[in-house]
């Protein structure tokens, strides 16, 4: 997490909101005194084998998966991984870009030591997005589908998060208030909520049927003002999720890996050709969007070199909006974002303005121990260090991640327990 400040054109410029230690005061850094650290591979390798080994299992060894639609999704794989690969060649190029256009923070996690004196690039999701949205783009122009619905959909999900990119850039660059931050995911999935052509239905769950007298509910225009509601939430959850090296993009990764599980999962439990086509588009999406993420996260793992910026967050947040909707699994993605759900609950009454609310939500940071202490902030990051006791930088992100993870193997073993009771 850092405090940024923008280039200023007035010559008289606001004063500063914060000491002058966390401001910019240069006005240009030099090429010779940029030094980015190189990727932390290994730690990547590591994550990606315990993320991906399984979607891959379950896809190619454990469920008999048509074979049109097995090699379509490997295809996708493919085009993700060399996605990985461009990522990671670009973010040196990009983080020297925005350096010279003065957008850079301190680490304030760091503050009081050497590393917290650091320049580091800002808003680098940029580059995710972009690289992305190539893959996503390529993909389509590869696959040969006669489905008019899915390619209407499938441009209308890219657009929104498209758009979703450019709001969240545009946020990075402007310093947007936060109020006004909540209502950009609406306009942007204006594309995919006018191009849906799915069903409005919810299946009433079995024990409440009898109460409700009907076990199909068609909500009509009602469910895409659900949808809407759930792209705000997504796109704003992880956003404020946030301020410790490699949290933003580590609960994206785990978050992702468990939705491609479910998809293949689905696929593999289900012989109805229009389930399948909506869970591999799912599959389409949350794979470039994983490939990518981990390339950056390689950057920005403990200790960071860059910042992923509110591009990053909002973007992430849009595209696993996106595949839950028309993917037809907006509860389980939900069930899913369990800490981002808490991590909210706990925020409202800052939020709202309730209790005050400083503008970094940040630990206590002490430099003679290394350490982070919990403030009375509500985020789940402070709560848990209140609950648990002080911890390192990245210790406590690991076990913030490990938390996300069993956030979704409970919501394997809670659908596999309600099966054929709940629905």
């Amino acid at each position: 997490m850092a405090r940024r400040k923008r280039p200023s054109r007035t010559s008289k410029p606001d004063p500063p909101s914060e000491p002058i230690s966390e401001q910019n005061t240069t006005r240009n850094t030099p090429d010779d005194v940029f030094h980015l650290s190189p990727p932390k591979l290994g730690t990547i390798f590591v994550i990606s084998t315990l993320l991906c080994s399984l979607h891959l299992y379950l896809l190619c060894f454990h469920y008999n998966v048509e074979t049109e639609l097995r090699s379509s999704i490997l295809i996708n794989a493919g085009l993700s991984f060399v996605g990985f690969f461009v990522t990671l060649k670009m973010i040196p190029v990009a983080a020297r870009y925005v350096l010279r256009r003065n957008m850079f923070g301190f680490d304030i996690n760091k503050r009081g030591t050497p590393q917290g004196e650091i320049k580091v690039p800002e808003s680098l999701g940029i580059v995710v997005g972009v690289v992305f949205l190539i893959v996503a783009i390529i993909f389509q122009y590869f696959n040969f589908t006669e489905d008019s619905n899915w390619l209407v959909e499938y441009n209308a999900a890219l657009a929104s998060i498209c758009f979703m990119i450019l709001l969240g850039f545009v946020d990075d660059v402007l310093d947007v208030p936060w109020r006004v931050k909540l209502a950009l995911p609406s306009f942007a999935t204006l594309p995919l909520l006018m191009a849906y052509a799915g069903h409005t239905t919810i299946v009433i769950p079995k024990p409440l049927v009898g109460y409700v007298g009907l076990e199909v509910l068609d909500l009509g225009r009602i469910y895409k003002l659900y949808m809407g509601l759930l792209a705000v939430f997504c796109t704003n959850s992880i956003n404020i999720h946030a301020g410790l090296n490699g949290l933003e993009i580590g609960q994206t990764v785990v978050t992702a890996a468990a939705i491609l599980i479910h998809n293949v999962m689905q696929i593999g439990s289900s012989t109805d050709p229009e389930y399948h086509q909506a869970h591999a588009f799912s599959i389409y999406l949350t794979q470039p969007l994983m490939a990518t993420s981990l390339a950056l996260l390689a950057f920005n793992w403990y200790p960071s070199s860059v910042f992923v910026g509110d591009t990053y967050t909002v973007f992430a947040g849009m595209t696993m909006a996106v595949v839950g909707i028309l993917g037809h699994f907006s509860e389980t993605l939900l069930i899913f974002f369990v800490p981002q759900i808490l991590n909210f609950v706990l925020s409202v009454p800052q939020l709202v303005g309730i209790v005050k609310c400083p503008r970094h939500r940040l630990p206590r940071f002490d430099p003679a121990t290394g350490l982070l202490t919990g403030t009375k902030d509500g985020t789940l990051v402070n709560v848990y260090l209140r609950l648990f006791g002080p911890k390192s930088e990245k210790s406590l992100c690991i076990h913030l991640l490990v938390f996300q993870a069993l956030a979704c193997a409970f919501c394997f073993v809670l659908r596999y327990f309600l099966a054929g009771w709940y629905k």
